[in-house]
């Protein structure tokens, strides 16, 4: 047998397995950080919809009064929610009585970070109406 047949065979058998092993992480880091940008985003829908429901839920006791809501209170109410989890960011709309809330944040990599992906976006967004306002 010629012995550059040899080396050339584990040359080649060396770049299968370099391909195979990088295939194999790559996939890794899809599943594990595709799962963790997910639950930021599952994590972001929450919150959004929390905030929401406080903002309208916020008018309640005026409103039982015959006051007018107060939609300063209404996006108080709902920079509450937002500010009782530090790593979601969000803005707050109202609209008469349609409360509309977008949040983001994102999910640090574990596997895509050693192919120069730091973090993956996450986002939600929710809207709640309150019944009543004339809308």
């Amino acid at each position: 047998m010629n012995p550059h047949s040899r080396h050339e065979r584990g040359v080649s058998l060396s770049s299968f397995l370099v391909t195979v092993v990088m295939a194999l992480l790559l996939m890794g880091g899809l599943v594990v950080d595709g799962g963790a940008q997910s639950a930021a985003s599952r994590e972001c829908q929450q919150v959004a919809a929390e905030a929401a429901r406080a903002a309208t839920d916020a008018p309640a006791l005026a409103r039982a009064s015959g006051v007018a809501p107060s939609t300063t209170a209404m996006v108080a109410a709902a920079r509450h929610v937002l500010a009782g989890h530090p790593g979601i960011a969000g803005t707050v709309g109202v609209s008469g009585g349609r409360v509309s809330v977008d949040t983001r944040a994102s999910a640090e990599t574990v596997f895509l970070s050693m192919v120069g992906v730091r973090s993956l976006p996450a986002s939600g967004h929710a809207v709640a109406v309150l019944k009543g306002s004339g809308e």
